[in-house]
């Protein structure tokens, strides 16, 4: 269980590190996206923008 959190903290530093890149290019900004301020912060839970690229992975990993 330890390792699951472990990389659950991991993914959402680089995803916050990669914030402003994925907005440039949509990501971050679909319906099912939920975005809140706390802390001063602008906080985004990328429910849409992750299933999204579920879905293209899935689609990816079924042609190959």
């Amino acid at each position: 269980m330890l390792r699951w959190i472990v990389l659950l903290v991991i993914t959402l530093v680089v995803f916050d590190a990669l914030q402003p890149w994925l907005r440039r290019i949509g990501l971050g900004r679909l319906p099912g996206d939920l975005q809140f301020r706390f802390a001063g912060r602008e906080r985004v839970l990328p429910i849409g923008s992750a299933v999204l690229l579920s879905v293209i992975g899935w689609i990816i990993g079924k042609l190959v």
